[in-house]
């Protein structure tokens, strides 16, 4: 299975000591989002987790203790933008962040890091010529720590709409131009774009729209063949097996203007004072109307191809 850490907040940056808890004692509990009261565990086990997925705007506070994950298969994205602290007020500074990147994927290797350059929006000061040149800045300071580029254009969901009111949609021109644009700069940079959820048109060379966390992509980056039971797509059109999340809403303090998963500020301030790092919790304790259940988890990791086409020695069993 495919254990998700960052559609809901992010865990590197701000809660890796709770993290890496929960690794040494071997579960974590999980409030269902809808249903407070419904929680899963899940077992922190490599024999049934196949890929941990990060996904952050700080790897740092998990760079010191990475071989604590030495028994897991591990893909990381990493997001890097071009905004300021006006859109972005307490992400770390970019230099910093492109810094902790080149340390990661020379820990875990470059093909289990992925950069994201999301999400896109046009403004008089982000302007398209803006885009177009942090984008080639960026990809050249990465070249050789990854070989693939997450692209997507800001959906402007309710949330994002009261947290951001200047935020407008990018036209389809705006779109072509920039990917046309990007693909040049993939190609002398030896990357790969994938297209976040966005219209195939877009595809062209050296950009796709096949998927960022797809089957493929995580059995290039695992050496392994996986082979996944049918699920329900997360989104209409998204093909990334984002099921099991241990995250939470409104937990993460980057206070991102375009964020989908901060309801608002308070709600995040509030949510974090009751972050216990000792607690199977991400935020809290078990309450006694909690009914738990445990997760049906499995290994999707199709061992006898894996070991006849990567000729790797796998776990044992």
């Amino acid at each position: 299975m495919i254990l998700n850490t960052g559609s809901r907040t992010d865990i590197p940056a701000y809660f890796s000591n709770w993290f890496y808890n929960r690794i040494k004692e071997g579960y974590v509990l999980v409030r269902n989002p809808y249903y407070p009261t419904q929680v899963t565990k899940y077992e922190l086990n490599p024999k049934v987790i196949d890929v941990l997925v990060f996904c952050t705007k700080n790897p740092q506070p998990m760079l010191d203790r990475l071989e604590q994950l030495a028994d897991f298969s591990s893909f990381w994205f990493v997001t890097i933008t071009p905004y300021e602290k006006e859109i972005e007020p307490y992400v770390p500074d970019k230099k910093d962040v492109i810094e902790s990147f080149c340390r990661l994927s020379e820990q875990v290797g470059m093909e289990r890091v992925s950069w994201r350059y999301d999400p896109i929006f046009i403004t008089e000061k982000y302007s398209m010529d803006y885009h177009i040149k942090s984008f080639a800045r960026m990809a050249e300071q990465l070249k050789g720590y990854t070989q693939q580029c997450v692209v997507s254009f800001i959906d402007l969901y309710e949330k994002t709409k009261r947290n951001f009111l200047a935020a407008k949609a990018v036209t389809a021109l705006e779109q072509e131009y920039l990917i046309d644009a990007f693909s040049k700069i993939a190609e002398k940079n030896q990357m790969q774009i994938h297209l976040c959820c966005e219209n195939p048109a877009l595809a062209r060379e050296h950009v796709d729209a096949d998927g960022c966390m797809t089957k493929e992509v995580l059995e290039k980056a695992i050496h392994g063949r996986l082979k996944v039971p049918k699920m329900k797509s997360a989104r209409e059109g998204c093909n990334c097996l984002l099921g099991a999340d241990i995250g939470m809403y409104n937990t993460c303090g980057h206070g991102c203007l375009y964020c989908y998963a901060n309801y608002n500020t308070k709600s995040v301030v509030e949510n974090m004072k009751h972050h216990d790092m000792d607690s199977p919790f991400l935020i809290g304790h078990q309450r006694e109307e909690d009914v738990i259940k445990q997760a049906k988890q499995e290994s999707w990791l199709n061992r006898q191809i894996s070991l006849l086409e990567y000729g790797l020695q796998y776990r044992d069993e």
